[in-house]
């Protein structure tokens, strides 16, 4: 949606307003609203629509925004009209919608660019699709009939330990890509730093890693983004220059001293 640089300020106060009473609030964010953006030469602009990039209150807002646009509208007007089932899950501007009938889902495909526009966002041309996402059947040898990525994962049926199709995730293929060129960098741009600072910072990367990406069913890709750490460690290693050059028999025997955190679920979900 990019709606943190779409928001229009009217409208914000309006769902503001809904939530917020005092006259003294309405000012303060009023405010934050308008207030000048400086450019890289110094010169104050004037904010006519959005949010002030890296403030503090702008989530905020615009969650309280897209609250009105999508969350109320959904419980409000679009439940009651669906033939089946349906559920709205949100986290920021990110969301995806479950439909029990295609014709439902169908519908609301019409009708969710209209409702957006009103607001003045727009639904992101390639990463909005409808994908069948039903349970497949026994009898099916592949994955199911569709996946979908939200929140950094790649939803995808598959079979269970007992036998029976059941909802997986795995990180994402451009979410891993982009942590493998991340760490790939930063290594090249620390391998002079002396060898107790580099496993200390590649430790905190991995953990953070497996704090968000270890979820059960995810192993695998969290034992992919661990080799991708420790190949690219021994690779700059190996060119930051000395008589010795970083073989992989060398290599394995520092990882005994400069030992990095193994993959691990963190949560059981």
């Amino acid at each position: 949606m990019g709606s943190f640089d779409n928001l229009d300020h009217d409208l914000m106060m309006k769902a503001v307003r809904k939530h917020a009473q005092e006259r003294w609030m309405e000012l303060y964010i009023e405010r934050w609203l308008k207030a000048p953006a400086q450019d890289e030469e110094g010169r104050l602009l004037k904010r006519e629509r959005g949010t002030p990039q890296g403030g503090v209150i702008s989530p905020l807002l615009a969650n309280i925004y897209l609250h009105e646009v999508l969350d109320g509208w959904f419980e409000r007007d679009v439940k009651p009209r669906m033939m089946g089932r349906c559920f709205l899950i949100r986290f920021a501007d990110d969301f995806i919608i479950g439909c029990e009938l295609e014709s439902d889902a169908q519908r609301l495909m019409a009708v969710l660019p209209k409702r957006c526009g009103r607001y003045g966002l727009t639904i992101h041309p390639t990463k909005t699709k409808l994908v069948k996402f039903s349970r497949p059947k026994l009898s099916d040898e592949g994955k199911g009939n569709g996946t979908f990525d939200f929140l950094g994962f790649t939803h995808y049926w598959a079979q269970g330990r007992k036998g029976t199709w059941v909802v997986k995730r795995k990180t994402a293929a451009k979410r891993l890509r982009r942590a493998g060129k991340r760490v790939w960098q930063w290594c090249q741009h620390h391998r002079h730093d002396p060898m107790r600072e580099q496993c200390k910072t590649l430790s905190s990367k991995l953990r953070g890693h497996y704090q968000y990406y270890g979820i059960r069913s995810n192993y695998a890709s969290l034992h992919v983004y661990y080799e991708h750490v420790q190949w690219a460690w021994r690779s700059w290693l190996d060119r930051r220059g000395g008589k010795k050059r970083m073989t992989f028999q060398r290599f394995t025997k520092l990882l005994t001293i400069f030992t990095l955190p193994p993959p691990r679920i963190v949560h059981q979900i």
